[in-house]
């Protein structure tokens, strides 16, 4: 059996043409989701992938043997329910909303901006249909979400931070900007929902918009 206990994901820092000669495996989700597993590659090579526990393997993706040879990862068509919105009786949001709900129950899912993917399940699919979705049968690849602190492959990063950016004025740069500090206990008890100081009423159900 040849050892595997490198990842590079998406083939990262590979020449296109080493990816053209590489070989290929195919695997469904279930085996892709562990980090330790056997497999046969296009070459009919047994393999034993053994990978950082908590590791995801993607479509896509490629693993590194213990005698060098490349082995690009494909993601095997399974069976999956495919949501798509109704246009007759709802709008796209409601994949949101369905996101929402099987997220609730800890489904995986795969998100895209046009439909959403999940292993079978008929409980689910009759909830989703009373919801005014389409749900159908298929068979595909599925790369649900992973984890959002674990980014899918160990907790690599993708090249650049969403940190805030200090304030500046026409002064050069500011140290602290007052407008974005917490109300002083002072100011906050200032904030009230009586009527006579919002200058209007908050009816029943009527949404706080302001």
């Amino acid at each position: 059996m040849l050892n595997c206990s490198k990842i590079l994901p998406q083939g990262q820092g590979l020449a296109p043409v080493l990816l053209k000669r590489s070989f290929t495996v195919e695997l469904d989700w279930d085996v892709r989701q562990k980090s330790r597993f056997d497999a046969t590659d296009s070459q009919g090579r047994q393999i034993g992938v053994f990978l950082p526990r908590g590791t995801l393997v993607r479509g896509g993706d490629v693993l590194v043997a213990e005698d060098g040879s490349l082995i690009k990862v494909i993601a095997a068509p399974q069976p999956v329910l495919v949501i798509t919105h109704c246009s007759e009786h709802g709008s796209s949001f409601d994949l949101t909303r369905a996101a929402y709900h099987l997220g609730n129950r800890h489904v995986p899912i795969e998100l895209r901006a046009d439909h959403l993917k999940i292993e079978p399940d008929h409980v689910l699919a009759e909830m989703l249909r009373s919801m005014h979705l389409i749900v159908s049968a298929q068979d595909a690849a599925f790369e649900p979400e992973g984890g959002a602190y674990g980014a899918g492959h160990g907790g690599h990063g993708h090249g650049h931070s969403h940190a805030a950016k200090p304030a500046k004025d026409k002064g050069g740069f500011r140290p602290w900007a007052p407008e974005l500090m917490p109300d002083e206990p002072g100011e906050a008890a200032a904030h009230t929902d009586d009527p006579a100081d919002h200058g209007h009423a908050h009816e029943p159900g009527h949404p706080h918009s302001h």
